[in-house]
């Protein structure tokens, strides 16, 4: 049996890797959206899984719409 090796991240590189705060991480890991695994008292991430989230973020071209148009009020900048 062949198994793949695990490329486990720190909650502070994962959420380097993501630009975002630690703080918003745990937010998404507490929410599910995220997987994460407990040892102890220390908190890793599958780079994988964090990759698929990534993924699953992606917005499809058409999906913002709603935030360019036309309201028939000025737009800001």
């Amino acid at each position: 049996m062949v198994r793949e090796e695990i490329n486990w991240l720190s909650t502070r590189e994962a959420a380097r890797q993501l630009g975002i705060t630690t703080r918003t991480l745990y937010r998404l890991i507490d929410s599910g959206q995220i997987p994460a695994y407990k040892f102890g008292r220390v908190i890793r991430l599958q780079e994988h899984e964090v990759d698929a989230f990534v993924q699953s973020a992606r917005i499809e071209p058409g999906e913002l719409e709603h935030l360019y148009a036309d309201s028939g009020t000025p737009e800001e900048d």
